[in-house]
Order: C-alpha cells, then structure tokens, then sequence
C-alpha cells in the first residue's frame, strides 16, 4: 500500500455521486433481471378458520 493512500484526503462528492449511482444501476438491474426472467410458481393457498368463530 503506497503511504498516499494513507494521507489522501476524503472523496470528493462527484465521486460519492458516481458510486451511488453505479449501486443504484447494480440493483436496478438486478430487480429487472429478476422480474422478467424468474417466473413464480402458482401454489393453491388453504387457510383453515376455527369452527366456533361461525357459530
């Protein structure tokens, strides 16, 4: 590791921005992926009510 790496000062709001942006787009496309090419399978729901709730 070089000793700036050590004294480099804060990064600067562009590049905050910018990587921000680049996770934004990660996850973005992640959610798309995952929307058009994952298809859910349809499973029949039962609930069962308590019988003396009715009566």
């Amino acid at each position: 590791m070089p000793a700036d790496a050590l004294t480099e000062p804060m990064p600067t709001t562009f590049r905050l921005l910018f990587r921000i942006c680049v996770l934004g787009a990660l996850v973005t496309g992640a959610m798309y992926a995952l929307a058009t090419y994952v298809e859910p399978t349809p499973e029949p729901i039962s609930i069962r009510f308590p019988t003396e709730r009715f009566e």
